[in-house]
């Protein structure tokens, strides 16, 4: 691993970065029709063969040394041009079981069988075609620009990224003791996001994004007939109660400034109107911005769920699996800051500063695994001008987010602005 030179010295050391990306940033038709293509064949999450061959082929034309099926379906290419630091971009493949209700022309119809054999359908609801195209283009662009900095580039392709799963996965497959490439000195990220508007970028140091853990909880009762509940347990109940009850964990618990999220997302029990089950499922979402904020809630969960259970003389003990964690995403601060001054240089009034927000991601599992800095940041979607007259009508709630069945970026100016961020990025951290 190089050690990288005072970041704030490097700015006085090169060529604009506005110069180099006007002269080497590629025609970006042939990316957006890429996108319209990904958009319209997305893929869930641990199935993204197609999306992988795609960005594969792609590097691999453009000269890059392609390695693929890390963690399942992940890949890196990797550009070596000469001594210097060692930069990593990722982006990360999956999509979402979502109708799509966007009405656009290139409107994903796909459907697939999930990891349970459920026929559902599929849609890149939370943009993640979005950050291939850009990945894509902005591996172009660095390929064609490397006269203008000397280091190794490597542009990752993630795996079930809505799992939180694939950058670990990656990680335990030997992503950095496998395949032969440097320990990156730094790992650069950005997600598309459409409460802000297309063409800005936004970037903050410290926490940007909250930890996740999901829990899958099974409560068991005594089934039996619906008309004779005091010959049984009835879980429903149980289970209802145990879901009003978490809403008091973040209100009556947590000190006062300190954020936390707690969201019972599904609640599955029973086959019929007249029969008790033995058992009802639920599975949850708990989100904070601190580790130790993010064990309080897990640990009073737990608490709850056994009380409820013994309240109401379940006949054992409840389950309670861990099925998804990843940490917060806290970017490093002096990497952020050097960022920052590429991005207002280059993006001026475009770049933004933000506040945290409390979605999660595992992007920094890849930075992590090996202590390097991060700097993950978020990339504007929204028609610009439908966002400036939401924000004129106080409607900005209004617009369809992340994970909506409406969700649809606009292709340009965002992936222009998300090609020239990741390549901004790249520059900003290797040697001129």
């Amino acid at each position: 691993m190089t050690r990288l030179k005072n970041p704030i010295a490097l700015q006085s050391n090169r060529k604009p970065l506005r110069d180099i990306l006007e002269r080497y940033r590629p025609d970006l038709a042939f990316y957006e029709s890429t996108y319209r293509d990904l958009h319209r064949h997305p893929e869930l999450s641990l199935q993204e063969e197609r999306t992988s061959s795609i960005a594969a082929q792609h590097l691999h034309e453009i000269g890059y040394a392609v390695q693929d099926h890390i963690g399942g379906y992940g890949l890196i290419g990797v550009l070596r041009n000469g001594a210097g630091p060692t930069v990593l971009l990722r982006a990360d493949m999956d999509g979402l079981p979502v109708l799509e209700n966007t009405g656009l022309d290139y409107a994903s119809k796909k459907r697939m069988k999930d990891g349970q054999g459920n026929d559902v359908p599929v849609m890149h609801a939370c943009g993640h075609d979005v950050h291939v195209t850009c990945l894509m283009a902005a591996a172009k662009l660095l390929y064609a620009a490397r006269r203008e900095w000397k280091g190794t580039l490597i542009c990752l392709f993630q795996p079930a990224e809505e799992l939180v799963a694939g950058a670990q996965a990656m990680v335990d497959d030997g992503l950095y003791s496998k395949h032969g490439i440097a320990k990156p000195d730094v790992v650069l990220g950005q997600h598309v996001f459409c409460l802000h508007k297309a063409g800005t970028v936004a970037l903050t140091p410290g926490p940007i994004l909250a930890a996740v853990d999901g829990l899958k909880i099974r409560i068991f009762g005594k089934g039996g007939h619906g008309s004779m509940p005091s010959n049984c347990i009835d879980p429903i109940v149980i289970a209802s109660h145990v879901v009003v009850r978490l809403q008091t964990i973040v209100s009556r618990e947590l000190e006062p400034g300190k954020v936390g999220v707690v969201t019972c997302g599904k609640f599955q029990a029973g086959t019929a109107s007249n029969i008790i089950p033995n058992y009802a499922d639920l599975e949850l979402t708990i989100r904070s911005y601190e580790t130790t904020v993010q064990d309080q809630l897990i640990d009073a969960i737990k608490r709850i769920v056994r009380a409820e259970c013994d309240a109401s003389r379940s006949p054992r003990e409840p389950d309670i699996e861990r099925i998804a964690h990843a940490p917060p995403t806290a970017n490093s601060v002096d990497q952020t800051k050097v960022l920052n001054m590429s991005f207002s240089t280059v993006f001026q009034q475009c770049a933004e500063s933000m506040e945290p927000l409390p979605g999660s991601e595992d992007f920094s599992v890849l930075a992590r695994a090996i202590n390097v800095p991060y700097v993950f940041w978020m990339l504007g979607g929204y028609d610009p001008q439908k966002w400036d007259r939401a924000d004129k009508e106080g409607k900005l709630k209004e617009i369809p987010i992340n994970h909506s069945a409406e969700f649809a970026p606009v292709i340009q100016p965002t992936i222009r602005t998300g090609t020239d961020a990741l390549a901004v990025a790249a520059l900003t951290f290797f040697n001129q």
